[in-house]
């Protein structure tokens, strides 16, 4: 799914506005913008606008048929908006104006009826779409990544709603949670993202304690011969998590360690080998962190993700190199942010920026 262009009467503050967004020349002109940057003067709408698009971009997704005749739901978001949205999904241009959806040929409107439920987007090609807060980074969402992960795996297999076990053969983008990350996401989603991490730290030490038992600490050889075979059969579930997160971490002689078991993600100084408690470290790390993790482990295809202050106690430099990272672990999604950073504005093309002013 991509947003392709947006005609907004009346939300808020905001009158009577039309985006385009769509390249304006070249081989893909015509076609929805692989990332959108809102920038501009405090207070002019930038937020909100992320905050109508997410809200009705999830609805639409989640729009059922009555009868194949009528669109379905008491809150429906087509009901008190007034505005036009296009939306591309697959190769079929969805538009929805006002009360009414156009789609695959078909007009459907709003009616309070029952009857046969079916989904208007089919099931295959609904994404869910991400929203990344400016509040995102917080004391409640670093604190899972300050405990050790044998006790976070001790702690919450048994009590969770559901287990690690049942998380982990998941697909993590099925399970039926917000997509919303803000200052309080539900730790059970931390976990879910971080389950193959702390399976493998589990098995990890159970292993290390076998091996002490069969006293092969005083046998070197047949240790590394018994560890390596170990090793092939389970894959240090950290390394790829690294690989896509370390060329962002290099600016700040910091990147992921691959032995430490004290963190679920441990973080080290390239220069001194100093495990960083993540809670020690920038707040801007911290929110490069809470925004990476999602990025890497979710389902991005085809999906929008809403980035609310990107630039958050970065450093320029870091600034200018951001989306490209971002991109980089999510390539088949559409990114919109908001943003005050001329920094974040100058790694956006001039068609894919829209700068926001107060007019008289």
């Amino acid at each position: 799914m991509k947003i392709s262009k947006l005609h907004i009467d009346t939300f808020r503050h905001l009158e009577n506005l039309n985006f385009d967004f769509t390249y304006q020349s070249g081989e893909r002109k015509g076609q929805p913008l692989d990332k959108i940057c809102f920038i501009g003067q405090s207070a002019t709408g930038k937020t909100g606008l992320l905050e109508l698009i997410y809200e009705q971009t999830s609805n639409i997704t989640n729009l059922e048929l009555i009868d194949n005749t009528y669109i379905a739901g008491i809150d429906n978001p087509i009901k008190n908006i007034n505005s036009e949205i296009n939306l591309l999904i697959g190769n079929e241009i969805l538009n929805l104006r006002n009360k009414e959806v156009f789609f695959k040929n078909q007009k459907y409107r709003y009616e309070n009826k029952g009857g046969i439920v079916t989904p208007l987007i089919p099931y295959q090609d609904q994404n869910n779409n991400f929203y990344f807060k400016a509040n995102l980074i917080s004391d409640k969402n670093i604190d899972v990544f300050t405990k050790n992960p044998i006790d976070l795996f001790e702690k919450h297999s048994g009590n969770s709603a559901f287990s690690l076990a049942s998380i982990r053969n998941k697909k993590v983008h099925t399970i039926e949670s917000p997509t919303i990350f803000n200052d309080e996401v539900d730790i059970e989603i931390w976990l879910s993202l971080l389950s193959e991490i702390l399976y493998y730290r589990k098995n990890f030490t159970q292993k290390m304690s076998e091996f002490i038992h069969k006293g092969l600490l005083s046998n070197r050889n047949k240790l590394d011969l018994e560890f390596n075979k170990w090793q092939r059969e389970n894959p240090n579930a950290i390394e790829s998590f690294a690989e896509k997160f370390n060329p962002i971490l290099e600016k700040l002689n910091l990147e992921v360690d691959l032995i430490n078991t004290e963190y679920s993600i441990p973080i080290k100084n390239k220069r001194t080998d100093e495990i960083i408690p993540i809670q020690n470290t920038s707040t801007g790390t911290k929110g490069l962190l809470l925004s990476f993790l999602p990025l890497i482990k979710l389902d991005t295809k085809d999906s929008i993700i809403l980035i609310d202050e990107p630039e958050r106690s970065l450093y320029p430099d870091m600034q200018m190199e951001l989306m490209d990272h971002y991109q980089r672990l999510a390539p088949d999604a559409q990114f919109i942010v908001a943003t005050h950073s001329p920094f974040i504005a100058a790694s956006f093309e001039a068609e894919e920026r829209f700068i926001f002013f107060f007019d008289e």
